[in-house]
């Protein structure tokens, strides 16, 4: 089981680590910058247009509104290009930002690992206006739990 599941470096109740990164159309982001407009539920995902992946994204999309009245934003992460996240998001319509992780700094500075040193990790981590993590969801199979979990936490914030 320890194969689908991660440990991440950052925990619930520690505050999240700053970084920047491009989104999918090349504008630089940082977290602290996202953080000022609220929650941010900050999602670390393989591959874009892989089955999984694709149904997570178009998960949180179609919870896109929950979020909004929620007052968060969703970010995804992962190690694919600028071009590729543009592609991916424009395919599928996602309503959000998604962020180009080439170099795996990001991922690094989480602990959000590759799996027999190939699939990069799924792993949720939703993070409170001031910054603070306060879930970490690491369900590597059941890609749309994470989003069932951003919300139901989000809704214990009071955001």
């Amino acid at each position: 089981m320890a194969f689908f599941t991660q440990k991440p470096k950052v925990h619930v109740g520690e505050s999240a680590p700053d970084f920047t990164l491009p989104d999918q159309r090349g504008t630089p982001r940082r977290l602290t910058d996202l953080l000022h407009n609220g929650p941010v539920v900050l999602y670390f995902y393989p591959k874009d247009e892989t089955p999984g992946c694709t149904a997570q994204a178009c998960s949180f999309r179609d919870q896109h509104q929950v979020f909004a009245d929620a007052g968060a934003q969703v970010v995804g992460v992962s190690a694919d290009s600028v071009a590729s996240h543009d592609a991916f998001a424009r395919n599928h319509r996602l309503p959000f930002v998604l962020l180009s992780d080439v170099d795996d700094t990001v991922h690094a500075l989480y602990g959000v690992e590759k799996r027999l040193g190939l699939l990069r990790g799924r792993v949720t981590f939703v993070i409170d206006g001031k910054g603070v993590v306060r879930h970490v969801s690491t369900q590597a199979i059941n890609a749309t739990a994470h989003v069932k979990d951003a919300v139901a936490v989000l809704a214990t914030l009071g955001a």
